[in-house]
């Protein structure tokens, strides 16, 4: 319970305002400079305040005591650095400048990038504008490209972690303790920590909704443009970093249950980033990236790709469609670059795309749904010639 005291008026305030954050089944207290008061204050004032979404100011009575009182999250977040504008010297602070950068910055997109130019303005925008950015969409549509082209487009020093392969968050984003016997034990700090610690860096996180949660909670007064420091350890009065002046951080997600090891991102970490998704293309879009990237191929060959790829997406998100996987763009250009390398289409199909259908069933399953679509496709676009089921118990037995 938070202790309360009559003769408010007559008592003290002193300068120590606490946020309180939750941390698996604690509940953390931290100043705006990362100082950890959890241990001076009761679980039950910690936890009525987080539930409430209230901050603790300590104050003294006319007896000398300290306690603590629930105030405005308002008042907590008064004492907070301020927020420093992104900057970088290719990149303009007048008002005026800015809005000049940002509405003629389509022309800094790379012609293989198939983006909106509305979301590309938005996505550079919110870099100038120093927001934390999340590029959400399924897997392949280009969310890493867009990420890494932003890096290049504000020509700034860029940092890469992959969030999804990693297996210790806290080695990868705070660091390790050693032991050597000449050195005896000491600690070495991430390649993350000195990244953040990078004027105007853009640090890209792909995969974030892979993470493991203990990187999500370690992330949390990192995003937090009202803290924007790393702590250490979770002990009391040990030291935090702070992140440096312009540094954004870009990441990647595929949000949704569809995606095998995706977890369910926490509410209070999406709310730390402006989120930008990424459109799946259509069939004029993905042909006119796929005529970019293999210009030799013949047309009507990678025309056939984009209708085989576009058939799966209508099938797999009606509800009486037959699969429920679909073809993504990165596996179209996948595709075509067989066709590049003289591969046929057939070829091309059975070693990058049935893999990627299920087996089940025989006759009626998604593998045999998809192979007789592309089997339209060799036999010039008939229906007449479709592979009988001999044909495909054949398959089965020899191939698969």
């Amino acid at each position: 319970m938070i202790e309360t005291n009559n003769n408010e008026k007559e008592n003290v305030m002193t300068n120590t305002i606490v946020r309180v954050e939750k941390s698996g089944n604690r509940f953390n207290a931290f100043d705006a400079n990362g100082v950890k008061y959890t241990s001076q204050i009761t679980t039950g004032a910690r936890k009525k305040a987080f539930n409430n979404n209230m901050a603790l100011v300590q104050r003294v009575n006319k007896s000398g005591k300290n306690y603590w009182w629930a105030v405005p999250m308002d008042m907590y977040e008064a004492t907070t650095r301020p927020v420093v504008p992104t900057s970088s010297v290719d990149v303009p602070s007048g008002h005026d400048e800015v809005l000049n950068f940002i509405h003629s910055s389509y022309s800094l997109k790379p012609q293989g990038l198939m983006m909106k130019e509305l979301k590309w303005k938005y996505l550079i925008r919110s870099a100038v504008r120093g927001k934390n950015i999340l590029m959400t969409g399924p897997a392949g549509c280009g969310k890493t490209m867009a990420a890494k082209s932003l890096v290049n487009a504000l020509d700034r020093p860029d940092f890469y972690f992959n969030m999804g392969s990693t297996q210790d968050p806290r080695a990868t984003l705070i660091g390790n303790v050693h032991f050597e016997k000449s050195k005896g034990t000491y600690f070495s700090e991430s390649l993350f920590v000195k990244a953040i610690q990078t004027p105007n860096a853009v640090i890209l996180l792909d995969e974030l909704s892979r993470a493991h949660p203990d990187a999500w909670n370690i992330l949390m007064t990192v995003l937090d443009q009202g803290q924007r420091y790393l702590r250490l350890d979770e002990q009391d009065g040990q030291a935090t970093i702070n992140v440096a002046e312009g540094v954004t951080f870009v990441a990647t997600a595929n949000i949704g249950n569809e995606y095998t090891s995706t977890r369910v991102m926490d509410k209070a970490l999406m709310d730390r980033f402006t989120i930008v998704e990424m459109d799946v293309l259509d069939n004029t879009q993905e042909l006119e990236l796929l005529q970019y990237m293999f210009p030799h191929v013949d047309v009507s060959s990678l025309t056939a790709v984009t209708e085989i790829a576009n058939t799966t997406r209508v099938e797999s998100n009606s509800e009486t469609g037959k699969i429920d996987t679909a073809i993504s763009t990165r596996s179209s250009v996948e595709m075509a670059g067989l066709l590049f390398d003289g591969f046929g289409l057939d070829e091309a199909a059975q070693v990058s795309v049935y893999p990627q259908f299920s087996n089940d069933g025989g006759v009626d399953s998604e593998r045999t749904f998809v192979k007789q679509l592309v089997q339209k496709y060799i036999n010039d676009g008939s229906d007449d010639d479709l592979f009988n089921v001999e044909d495909i118990d054949d398959e089965y037995d020899s191939d698969y």
